[in-house]
Formats: structure tokens, C-alpha cells, sequence
């Protein structure tokens, strides 16, 4: 139930109407028609720009089109009035009741309210975190977690198939240095004094558990042994160590992976980055050649040779690729051409790829290996997640020292809560920096979004408990569907969170669309301050009030109202990953 689409398609119909009585060109195609909430209530609940679009295609005048759509709409489809505005706008003013039938819909529909059918189940894979399992996750990693996770259950909302995927970096230099990391840590669980942590080793204290469990396990076995036997054992208890704590760290915030991909996968067993280049390969975009020397790199430190290099140069790349490095082995930039061919074998042809502001400049490779390799089919998107300052009254927050050197997403959640973070890290776009400071998010006051709309939910619920005693059993179902007489609904703050109410499923369809979650984060504040807004007046106005002692059918009306706001805070909550309360201590 979308009433702005219901208002086109009677705008549309209208049209159609007019080109069957010959007032309109037969062969007028009827498209880019918007329908949209004037700038100015007082102009209108809705308006449409029809006749400026169709005049030209028309060969008529926009209020000449304006005039005649205006006339085949009056006293039709709930309008009180049809207004004709400056060139060609039409501004359109809806009777009280087509609003009461909206309620009733809402409340009819329940949970499958706002729901839209945008992907129509088609699948999307969204990747998102992939942190490196080299330590703790930080308070960066957060806000990637809460946006693709919450983007998830949006699209999901919207009709998508959605797989939420995590890709393990356990392969490669990094992972090695880790494993190094835990043998220094092995050797000082047995007593030996390593002294300060080597530069280009992990230095957080979240690794002396690590050797401390490798020392009970292997005892003195792995001391004299050389790099090649130890590394491995070292490196695979670091990873599966930290990725265990990861999980739990996510599960605090809520987050859940539908599927952990390993990076060392696609070359244990079947050389899945060899099968990647041989398709590009197939496809003439290898060959053998020089790079420049990247800008900013060190003369002397710079090997200039013959390498294996992918054309991205082909799909909008500044320059093309490594696949090989001097010593033989696959480039980093090669497990993401294989992993990106895993998931086109998948059947993803639609997915997105969630990145750190650290990786915008992997941007234009990635989306070039994918579309060659899926020969332009695949919608590939990478929203990227900005920077987050950690702050306390406005002050920058010290580093943990058993992080390291950065804020552990875990101190953060667990000090302010899951509810609080998931919903602060969506008060901006995913692509403007966010200020977090740990102790507004958890005032209890209109400054903090999230307890604002989390208490309009409360207090939602509490309207219920105190009617039930005032009426006792009048919570019906008809009173929860609506069925009940909405006429006394007139007042002017009540037809504004009717109307607040209504724009759910567009915000849901536009928000999807444009891979935007934040957007319900403002939908759902505005929500909530018209609902406050309506019980404050009802403590300065008694006949206001949603529970009315002498009148139990106008407090009947007022419940179904209630019921359809609480509906949309616990959708809109429960997309966001927030708990709906129905009370707050």
C-alpha cells in the first residue's frame, strides 16, 4: 500500500481517460510523472507535475493539460480539492476519511506494512566488514558492519534475495605477520623476555592470550624450529582465534553473516585464481608488459620488469593490473579477480561490496575486473563507509591498549549499548564523516535520536496500558485493524502523523533504491516528534488527549491511530537492527 502511487495511477487513469475522449494526442506517452508532497502544506497534501511533463510531448500549454486533468479529477478517488498553480502544478487536497481508510490499511496489512516489491526477489550479494583477522575490530569496521547490515535488511524489506556475505583475508602478508606476531607472543608465555615488539609486528595485547594458548598446546615443540615449520600453526591459531572473536564481537552489535568466504579457499585445492586469469585470458585482456613507476614510490626501491597485467585500463582504469608478482606468486589484486569470479559463479549479477574510506582508490580495478568478466552483466556497487571520530563530551576518546593503536568496536558497545551505536552510526550518509561521542548517545533527551524515537515506541505502548484501564478490554481487534469508526480523527496534529505514516513505503522503496539506510533514521525522528509533538499538546489540551475518560469511541479512534504508529517505529526499528520497547528504564 503506497498511497503516492495510488494517487499516480488515479492521475495516470485520468489521463488515459482524456486521451480516449480525444482531448489529448492518442500516441502521448505517459511517463516521467511524479507525485510528490508540496514544499508548502498549506498548498496541498500531494501534488503532480504532469502537465508541465506531458505539454511538450503534447504540443499543448501545461495549464491548458493542467485544467483538463483537474477537471476529470474532481469529486473522485477521496479529493476535497483540486488546485491548478503557477505554470501547471496540481495540487491536490484529500477529505479526512481517504486518510482514515489509510490507517485502516496500514493496520490490515501489519507487518507486510511498507514492505515494496522493488527487487522482486531477484538475489544481491552484499559483502560487507571483511576486516583482516589480525586483531580486534575497531570502531571503523562499526560503522561498515552497522551500514551494510542494515542496507541488508532493507533491500530485504524490498523485495531482494539478500545474502550477507563476509570475505576472510587470511592469505597473503598480513596473515603471515600475524602468525609472527603470535610466535613472539608463544616464546613470552614461556618466560622469555622479548623485549619491545618489533617494528612491523602486531604490538596489541589482544595476542598474549593467543601465545598463552599455543604454549599450553605445543609446550616448547615450536622453539628452535625454522619459520616454515612453525608459521603455519602460529598463523592458523591467530586466525581462528581472532575470527571467533570477531563473530562475537559483531553478534554484540547484532550483525550476522549468512556466509564467512576464505581468501585462502581459492587457491587450497583448485586454483580458483589461475581459472579467473584463464577466463580473462581467453578474453585478450592479459598480457605480459611494464607499469610506470607509481607516483610517491622511491626510485631505488622500484623494480622495473615484465609483468602479467590485466587491461583495466579498458573498463576505466587509470592504469592496469598486476596478477603476478617477481617471485612467482598471485598479486593481492588477483584474489579479488578471483573472488569477484567465486561469486559471478554464484550467480550474484547483482551485488555490492561495502569498503573503507582506506580503500576508495581499489575502486575503479574492482569494478573494471567485474564488469570484463561478467561481460558488462553484473551490477557491481561499492558504497564506502567514512572515517568515525570517537568522542566523550566532545573530547577525542584515548586509544585501548589492548587494541593497540585504535577504539575496539567491543569497548564501545559494550560501554553505551548495541542500540545506541547501530542507530547513531546511520544519523549520516555512509560517505560523510560521523562524529560519535559516547555521552550524548546515551541521553535520555530529544538531542539523542535514538532514545527520542525509541520512547515515542514506549510510549506508544503505554497509551494501550493506560486505555486498557481507563476502558478496560477496549484494545479489540477492530481497534487494532482499524475497523473501529475513525471519523473523529480530525484534529490537525493527528492528520499530520497519519501523513507521516503514509510516507513509509516510499521512503522504504526510495531509500533501497538508492542504497541509502540513513534515510530511515530521519523518517523514523520525524516520526516520533510528531507523535510527542501530539501528546504534548494533550497535556496542554485535555480534548486532545489520545485517551478521552468521557468518550471511549473517540478514544477507540485515537488507539487504531496509536496501533498504526507503533506499527511503522518497530518496522522501521527492526530494519535498523534497534530494539522497539515498550517500556524504557
Amino acid at each position: 500500500m503506497n498511497v503516492f502511487q495510488e494517487v499516480a495511477e488515479h492521475i495516470a487513469a485520468a489521463l488515459e481517460a482524456l486521451k480516449a475522449e480525444g482531448r489529448l494526442p492518442a500516441a502521448l506517452e505517459i511517463k516521467g510523472i511524479e507525485t510528490q508532497e508540496p514544499r508548502d502544506p498549506a498548498h496541498g497534501d500531494l501534488a503532480t507535475n504532469a502537465a508541465m511533463v506531458l505539454a511538450k510531448p503534447a504540443g499543448m500549454k501545461p495549464r491548458e493539460i493542467a485544467e483538463l486533468i483537474k477537471v476529470k479529477l474532481e469529486g473522485g478517488g477521496g479529493l476535497a480539492r483540486v488546485e491548478v498553480a503557477g505554470p501547471g502544478f496540481i495540487n491536490l487536497s484529500y477529505v479526512p476519511s481517504f486518510w482514515h481508510d489509510s490507517i485502516r490499511r496500514m493496520l490490515a496489512l501489519g507487518s507486510a506494512y511498507g514492505r515494496v516489491d522493488l527487487g522482486r526477489g531477484r538475489s544481491v550479494d552484499i559483502e560487507y566488514v571483511s576486516a583482516n583477522p589480525t586483531g580486534p575490530m575497531h570502531i571503523g569496521h562499526c560503522r561498515g558492519a552497522v551500514f551494510g547490515d542494515t542496507l541488508a535488511s532493507l533491500l530485504a524489506f524490498a523485495g531482494y534475495a539478500v545474502t550477507r556475505e563476509y570475505y576472510i583475508n587470511d592469505a597473503g602478508a598480513q596473515v603471515d605477520k600475524l602468525g609472527r606476531s603470535a610466535y613472539l607472543r608463544y616464546r613470552e608465555a614461556l618466560g622469555e623476555d622479548i623485549g619491545e615488539i618489533p617494528e612491523g609486528l602486531y604490538p596489541g595485547d589482544y595476542l598474549k592470550p593467543i601465545g598463552q594458548a599455543l604454549a599450553v598446546e605445543y609446550g616448547r615443540d615450536l622453539l628452535g624450529k625454522p619459520e616454515a615449520e612453525w608459521l603455519g600453526i602460529t598463523r592458523g591459531a591467530a586466525i581462528s582465534s581472532l575470527l571467533a572473536e570477531i563473530k562475537n564481537d559483531l553478534a554484540a552489535l547484532n550483525v550476522h553473516h549468512d556466509v564467512f568466504f576464505s581468501e585462502r579457499s581459492l587457491t587450497e585445492g583448485r586454483d580458483q585464481v589461475r581459472e579467473a586469469m584463464d577466463r580473462l585470458q581467453a578474453k585478450g585482456l592479459i598480457y605480459q608488459g611494464r607499469l610506470p613507476r607509481p607516483k610517491g614510490h622511491e626510485e631505488d626501491d622500484w623494480e622495473d620488469r615484465e609483468q602479467t597485467l590485466f587491461r583495466s585500463t579498458d573498463f576505466g582504469d587509470d592504469m592496469d593490473r598486476a596478477l603476478m608478482k617477481s617471485d612467482g606468486s598471485y598479486t593481492y589484486f588477483a584474489g579479488d579477480v578471483a573472488y569477484h569470479y567465486n561469486k559471478l559463479q554464484r550467480k550474484f549479477y547483482n551485488y555490492l561490496n561495502i569498503l573503507g574510506a582506506d580503500h576508495v582508490g581499489y575502486i575503479p580495478r574492482l569494478k573494471a575486473v567485474v564488469t570484463a568478466l561478467s561481460d558488462g552483466t553484473a551490477r557491481y556497487d561499492t558504497p564506502v563507509c567514512q572515517l568515525v571520530k570517537v568522542l566523550r563530551n566532545g573530547e577525542p576518546v584515548r586509544m585501548s591498549k589492548r587494541a593497540g593503536t585504535f577504539v575496539a568496536l567491543r569497548d564501545v558497545v559494550d560501554e553505551v549499548g548495541r542500540d545506541p551505536v547501530r542507530f547513531m552510526m546511520l544519523t549520516r550518509k555512509n560517505d560523510s564523516p560521523l562524529d560519535f561521542d559516547l555521552a550524548k548517545v546515551v541521553e535520555q533527551s530529544k538531542d539523542n535520536p535514538v532514545f527520542y524515537v525509541q520512547y515515542a515506541h514506549a510510549r506508544a505502548a503505554s497509551v494501550f496500558r493506560n486505555a486498557n484501564e481507563a476502558f478496560p478490554g477496549i484494545a479489540t481487534a477492530d481497534v487494532l485493524s482499524g475497523r473501529c469508526p475513525l471519523d473523529g480523527l480530525t484534529d490537525g496534529g493527528e492528520m499530520d502523523i497519519v501523513k507521516q505514516l503514509a510516507r513509509f513505503p516510499r521512503l522504504i522503496e526510495g531509500a533501497a533504491r538508492d542504497r541509502e539506510p540513513h534515510r530511515l533514521t530521519f523518517f523514523l525522528f520525524d516520526l516520533a516528534s510528531a507523535f510527542h509533538t501530539q501528546w504534548t499538546r494533550g497535556n496542554e489540551a485535555p480534548h486532545l488527549r489520545f485517551i478521552r475518560p468521557d468518550d471511549r469511541k473517540l478514544t477507540a479512534a485515537r488507539l487504531a491511530l496509536v496501533a498504526a504508529t507503533r506499527l511503522v517505529l518497530a518496522q522501521g526499528l527492526g530494519i535498523l537492527g534497534v530494539e522497539a520497547p515498550d517500556e524504557m528504564r
